[in-house]
């Protein structure tokens, strides 16, 4: 139950990025005995029919990953490139450009007409790294083996791959990347003008949330208390007062504070507060 709990603490602890890695991580977790049944209802299949019947599948195929290394690469870019992203954007702004960039990649999967079924992180991941490469484009990151690479110059690579592979066997998951490559690059653009493209996307998860948050019962209770208006000092008493401080500064300009009895130090302490 101690690990349990340490996984508990460490999620709440956790930024928006490494929380979906989390959450990735136990899909694939639960793939492992129920793998078939997870593609059957939550891959996103090359028939356009069964969109009508499965449409969470546009969204849902990125939390599913087809093996270890597969989740392993995107988990890895998602902690990397996630928390850059988040030093720049905001933690909605990292789930607007991953969800729409899942399901712009999706759009295009379909579109080309594939076959097979499609699943993986990709997609969403594209859209972070371009988003964040044509925000700081010549941000340079430290590389193993190589040294300092500008970010733009690895978005580029990546794309350049996707585009290669469009011929190869993961044809429709190449699209499905440069379906979010693109989502990712115009997100960005229009944020730099003042558009958020994805803030309705941002208002409906938001209404999502509230729909399952508990309502609170008011606990505010009426509480009467006592006047507590203190009664202000006469004239009298302040010409009185001051001649006393008075009194005791020219004792201390005199003979200096330490003449000063403890009656006279506590009045003086007392007038200054």
């Amino acid at each position: 139950m101690n690990i349990i709990n340490d996984i508990k603490h460490s999620f709440k602890q956790a930024n928006i990025a490494e929380k979906l890695i989390y959450i990735n991580i136990s899909v694939f977790v639960v793939s492992l005995f129920a793998g078939k049944y997870l593609n059957q209802w939550f891959a996103l299949n090359s028939n356009f029919e069964l969109l009508i019947t499965h449409p969470w599948s546009l969204f849902s195929y990125g939390f599913l990953h087809a093996n270890f290394p597969h989740i392993l690469f995107n988990m890895i870019f998602i902690y990397y490139i996630g928390n850059l992203f988040l030093n720049f954007f905001t933690p909605k702004q990292f789930l607007n450009y991953f969800i729409l960039g899942t399901i712009v990649g999706g759009l295009a999967f379909l579109l080309i007409n594939s076959k097979g079924y499609l699943v993986g992180a990709s997609a969403g991941i594209m859209a972070v790294l371009v988003g964040i490469a044509t925000k700081i484009p010549n941000y340079e990151i430290r590389l193993r083996l190589i040294g300092n690479v500008k970010l733009w110059i690895i978005a580029l690579f990546y794309i350049i791959i996707s585009l290669a592979g469009l011929d190869g066997l993961n044809s429709g998951g190449n699209i499905a990347h440069l379906g979010g490559a693109l989502l990712g690059f115009i997100y960005t653009k229009q944020l730099e003008k003042g558009i958020d493209i994805g803030s309705w996307l941002e208002t409906g998860l938001n209404a999502i949330v509230n729909i399952f948050k508990p309502t609170k019962k008011s606990t505010l209770k009426t509480v009467h208390k006592k006047s507590t208006i203190k009664r202000k000092p006469t004239n009298t008493e302040i010409t009185d007062k001051q001649r006393k401080i008075d009194r005791i500064l020219d004792k201390i300009s005199k003979s200096g504070y330490d003449s000063l009895s403890k009656e006279e130090k506590d009045f003086l302490f007392k007038s200054g507060k």
